[in-house]
């Protein structure tokens, strides 16, 4: 048992290997002619540039984050969490970078169809899916080996959930900077272009084509791959951790070298999930249809066949690693595979939800028969219903993942440690990494869904044939679905992460007082009460904060749009020589979303600081209301915003009368309401009760 840890480490760097073959496999496809080359240049400068900006200005929080855990917790608290900030960054930017490569060359290959189309594009997102799970990985091996394994530092399971705080910041700070700076621009393309001149999406004449373009980049890959490196890193550290800091509280038992068992189990999930996804993405092949069912079939072949061979694994691995200690291992295996099929179904019922082969989407297209009000309302209705389809599916979950741990270790023997329900309590931990076993995979499949878009974007600003822009709407269609079920098994996996941490936070303040402070989550006790309705209002405040944040750069985009068409001549004619200013618009969006990051970002930090020094009470009330509140909001907004984009497109493939029509401009407004739901404030808001959690129990010595 004791190699599980180097094997994880070895498969972190065969999937880095992965990685750098897609790089160069993406790099020898031709991208396409001056022009399009010219576009690839642009979308790719202005996303270097935002990505850079962004981190020197993260890097300031990054840095006084560092000293406060060096001076509160430990000085080598702050070089992991700078190590899990500095590899979520790498990631993001090169994920962000290959995908730039990646667009012009899947509009290049759209010229022969989506056979040769998809596979490009796949791959590409495959380049930000290994760098994605082989450096969070990679980095969290690292640490378990030097600090606690080869070094046996004090403090060691602080310094190792530190990791996962510098990932968690990263993630934040990108999903609601790249979030707030492609949906300004993608709302004020939207509706000056679509509604007001009456021109296609990504026309040439659109001066905020180019930084909607740059937006899918930095939002919807860099930013998405932050979010999945933090979703994936603090899935295995919080079976980690709430093994550790129960070890402390059951302290006669604490020294027992059967707890290694539990420590290494969750890294042989991720390692098992990796040599899968590694197996899985090579089964990615395009067909010769357009058709969506077939596309759907073709890029989810490979999902499916790392999730089986995931399932295989762990059972095997379950009977290995604790055969000797527990009559019935399979528990174990049960609570990971039953959080992986919750995962699948998460993500199935957001494809009910977002595709445009359902009643839903269908729904939303029938109600812009009526206008713009009518859509938005069955837009926010059919968000509102999928809401009680993903918690029923998350509470089975975690019963399942609970069952399968008490089978495993019941209260006959004990439980762990003499702690009754902790077996339980650790099958719902290692539930989590369940759904996130396959992140290769399962990112490479998301990110594919915005070099879709671009090589949209592409094809109509270098003006190609028709059939090309049929090619690629196909794709970025599946793209939005994939999307959608991309954040189901995040916000899925948030939920049981989070609960994982929450019981290690309640241990951690047992331990740290010496037995003298016990959490009390009785709803009688006022401090509770009001730390309940605090943690219940933060997500909707957290929301209110980044649409308005969108909502203000979008409004300084459109005026930016309106202006260029009012001053240059011949611009919306589309006369011969005639260029949009498209450096100004992504200039915009770049300030814009720069500047409204900060204070959403901070919120999530400095308010479980804030409490928790206050009343640890009150701080265990706040992070149960934002759990809560929090998951409900991130399922609502996702899946609502997914079903307006594809009821949009939906309307352009022709149906309620097609592009152009009283029926689209209804769609374009409801698309519009979406986009900062679908890819900005309901994202974040996964990380954002894990960042709460994660906070709560790094200073939790502090509080007490």
């Amino acid at each position: 048992m004791g190699s599980i840890p180097y094997l994880a480490a070895l498969s972190a760097i065969a999937a880095l290997g992965v990685a750098f073959f897609y790089y160069k496999s993406v790099e020898k496809e031709s991208p396409g002619d001056e022009r399009m080359v010219f576009l690839m240049t642009e979308i790719q400068k202005g996303a270097k540039a935002f990505l850079q900006a962004e981190y020197k200005w993260v890097s300031v929080f990054g840095a006084a984050m560092a000293v406060l855990l060096a001076v509160v917790i430990a000085p080598l608290a702050a070089v992991t969490y700078l190590l899990g900030a500095v590899l979520s960054s790498a990631a993001g930017y090169a994920g962000m970078t290959v995908a730039t490569m990646a667009n012009a060359r899947t509009t290049e290959a759209a010229k022969q169809g989506p056979g040769k189309a998809l596979p490009v594009a796949f791959r590409g997102g495959a380049v930000m899916g290994f760098s994605v799970a082989g450096l969070a990985l990679l980095g969290l091996m690292t640490t378990y080996i030097v600090f606690v394994t080869l070094l046996e530092v004090d403090q060691a399971f602080e310094i190792v959930t530190a990791y996962g705080l510098g990932a968690s910041t990263i993630a934040l700070f990108s999903r609601v900077g790249g979030g707030i700076f492609t949906k300004a621009a993608d709302v004020g393309a939207d509706l000056v272009g679509k509604v007001e001149a009456g021109i296609p999406e990504d026309d040439p004449r659109n001066p905020a084509t180019i930084a909607d373009n740059v937006g899918d980049n930095v939002g919807d890959v860099a930013g998405m791959g932050a979010d999945l490196f933090e979703s994936y890193a603090g899935s295995i550290i919080a079976p980690i951790s709430l093994i550790a800091f129960a070890g402390a509280v059951g302290a006669e038992q604490a020294g027992d070298a059967s707890a290694l068992g539990f420590f290494v189990f969750p890294m042989f999930v991720a390692f098992i999930g990796m040599v899968a996804s590694i197996i899985g993405s090579f089964l990615v092949k395009g067909g010769d249809s357009t058709d969506s069912k077939h596309l759907s079939k073709a890029l989810h072949l490979g999902t499916n066949v790392a999730m089986a061979l995931t399932a295989v694994g762990v059972v095997a691995g379950a009977y290995w690693i604790f055969g000797d200690t527990s009559d019935k291992p399979w528990g174990l295996a049960v609570s990971v595979v039953g959080g992986l099929l919750i995962g699948w179904a998460l993500g199935k019922t957001a494809e009910y939800y977002t595709s445009d082969h359902y009643k839903p989407v269908k729904d939303i297209g029938q109600q812009t028969e009526t206008g713009p009000a009518t859509t938005v309302l069955k837009g926010i209705s059919i968000g509102m219903q999928s809401v009680a389809a993903s918690v029923a599916l998350i509470l089975a979950g975690v019963g399942i993942a609970y069952w399968g741990g008490q089978q495993a270790f019941s209260n006959e023997s004990g439980g762990i440690f003499g702690i009754a329900d902790l077996g339980g309590l650790y099958g719902i931990a290692v539930a989590a990494i369940g759904m996130l076993a396959t992140t290769g995979i399962v990112v490479s499949v998301d990110a594919y869904g915005p070099i879709a878009d671009n090589a949209g974007g592409i094809a109509e600003m270098a003006e190609l044939d028709p059939s090309v822009r049929e090619v690629t709407d196909a794709l970025d269609s599946l793209g939005n679905t994939t999307a959608a079920i991309a954040k189901g098994f995040a916000v899925g996996s948030a939920a049981l992460t989070a609960l994982a941490l929450f019981k290690s936070f309640e241990f951690a303040i047992s331990t740290a007082s010496g037995g003298d402070t016990v959490l009390n989550l009785d709803i009688g006790n006022v401090e509770v009460f009001i730390g309940l309705f605090i943690g219940a209002a933060l997500p909707f405040l957290f929301a209110s904060l980044t649409i308005d944040a969108v909502g203000r750069a979008a409004a300084k985009m459109i005026e930016e749009v309106r202006r260029q068409f009012r001053e240059i001549p011949g611009l919306r004619e589309g006369l011969p020589g005639v260029i949009p200013d498209s450096a100004r618009c992504v200039a915009i969006s770049t300030e814009a979303s720069l500047k409204e990051m900060i204070a959403p970002g901070a919120l999530a930090v400095v308010v479980p600081l804030v409490i928790g020094f206050i009343s640890v009470d009150a701080l265990g009330g706040l992070l149960a209301g934002s759990l809560v509140t929090g998951f409900a909001l991130a399922i609502f907004m996702a899946n609502a915003g997914g079903a307006w984009d594809n009821a949009k497109k939906y309307i352009e493939a022709g149906a309620h009368g097609g592009k152009g029509s009283e029926q689209h401009k209804a769609a374009v407004v409801g698309d519009t309401v979406g986009d900062p739901f679908k890819d900005t404030s309901g994202p974040s808001m996964n990380i954002l009760i894990k960042v709460m959690t994660i906070v709560s129990l790094v200073f939790a010595s502090a509080f007490v």
